[in-house]
Order: C-alpha cells, then sequence, then structure tokens
C-alpha cells in the first residue's frame, strides 16, 4: 500500500544528487581549458583561406558538452541506454573541408569522454603531446611542398622559353591545366622547389614574350 511518503518518493529527485558539484564543476572547468587548449592548436596549425570563429568556438563547446553528456551516463545505466538511442537517430549535415578539422573535432570528443570517465591526467597529457605533435608536422614546411605557378604568356615560343627556364630552376614541374586565347596563352604548373629560395620568379616574369607569373603556395589534395 502506497503512503504519503511514497508520493514524494520520486526518483528523479534521487538523481540530483547522483553527481556531486565538486565533480561537475572541476570536469566543466577542465574541459573548458582543454578546449581552449585544442582552439590555440588549431590556430596555430590552421592553414586555410580565411579562419572560421564559429568552428573554433565549436570545439570548446563540443569538449563541454561531451562531458556533460559522459557525466549523466556514467551515473545512471538506464540513462546510458536511452542517451545511445537518442543520439543514434541525430545526422550531421555540415560537409567537412579539411581532413585536419575531422582530427580536431575527434580530439574535443575524446577529451569530454575522458574528463568524465575521470582521467584526469590522461586527458591532460595526451592533449599536451597530441597539441605538439600537431604543431610540429602540420606547421613544418619544406621547399618540396608543391607550388602552383600561374603564367601568361603572348605566345608559343614564349611558352617554351618560360619552360625550358622552369625545368632548370625547379626539381620537378608539371602542367596542370593549359588555356588559349588569341594573343595570349595561360599555363597553371605545379612544381617543386629545388631550396627554400622564390626569387627565380621574377626572372622568369622578366623574359620576352612573359606577361605574368604568379607563384602560389599549394595545399590541395595532389598526385606525388
Amino acid at each position: 500500500m502506497q503512503t504519503f511518503s511514497d508520493i514524494f518518493n520520486s526518483s528523479f529527485l534521487e538523481n540530483v544528487t547522483s553527481v556531486s558539484l565538486l565533480d561537475m564543476a572541476l570536469a566543466l572547468l577542465l574541459s573548458f581549458a582543454l578546449g581552449l587548449f585544442i582552439l590555440f592548436v588549431y590556430k596555430k596549425t590552421y592553414q586555410g583561406v580565411m579562419y572560421s570563429s564559429s568552428f573554433g568556438v565549436t570545439l570548446i563547446a563540443l569538449t563541454m558538452i561531451t562531458t556533460v553528456v559522459i557525466l549523466a551516463v556514467t551515473s545512471n545505466v538506464v540513462l546510458s541506454l536511452g542517451m545511445v538511442g537518442a543520439l543514434s537517430i541525430v545526422r550531421f549535415r555540415t560537409a567537412i573541408k579539411d581532413p585536419l578539422d575531422i582530427a580536431f573535432l575527434f580530439w574535443a570528443i575524446a577529451v569530454g569522454i575522458v574528463l568524465a570517465a575521470g582521467f584526469i591526467p590522461l586527458a591532460v597529457f595526451g592533449s599536451l603531446i597530441i597539441g605538439l605533435v600537431l604543431i610540429l608536422f602540420v606547421n613544418q614546411k619544406t621547399h618540396l611542398s608543391p607550388y602552383i605557378v600561374v603564367l601568361s604568356c603572348a605566345d608559343g615560343a614564349a611558352e617554351d622559353r618560360a619552360a625550358a627556364f622552369l625545368k632548370q630552376k625547379v626539381q620537378k614541374c608539371i602542367v596542370k591545366s593549359k588555356t588559349v586565347r588569341p594573343g595570349l596563352i595561360e599555363l597553371n604548373m605545379e612544381i617543386r622547389l629545388k631550396e627554400d629560395r622564390t626569387d627565380f620568379i621574377n626572372d622568369l616574369a622578366a623574359l620576352e614574350g612573359v606577361h605574368s607569373a604568379v607563384l602560389v603556395s599549394y595545399n590541395g589534395e595532389y598526385m606525388g
């Protein structure tokens, strides 16, 4: 028989104290700090044309949101089953342009999971090592990195002179595209430098029949 006190005995109220305020505050503060560190590394390693501040804020928010979700899941087995079902119907439509962005998103999620599970040293030292590796390898620039030369020539003879000049000055030279108009030939050529010097582009632009020569750093996918 249900008594008067049973009416106020709610499982919802019992869940209020399942996670202590100290644990919540510590987990959220650490997730915010590590989210800022992930954002810092993202800014240092960003190689796109235009930096997206919204993606940076997303990294911080994703770290904290994941921490909150995992804290709730670890405190209640029944809730964990419901959470799996709820997240299975979520669909993300935003396209990821840079493959490296996927690594940062997964890093933010992983830090939130590890922090909420209580593995604080693993989250902190793991993030430091990952950040150091990304900064060292992503920002590493050598003369072997590909470049694109955008060349504008007056005729075929000027094109031949420019191509012969480039083959002498660079390690590798491949024509990617060619556009021909009356009195104008435009070439896009992928090159690999012999050394970390780009002053040869000045001499290339000064060749007879060459209207302009533009050197562009190329960060896209290529067949090497």
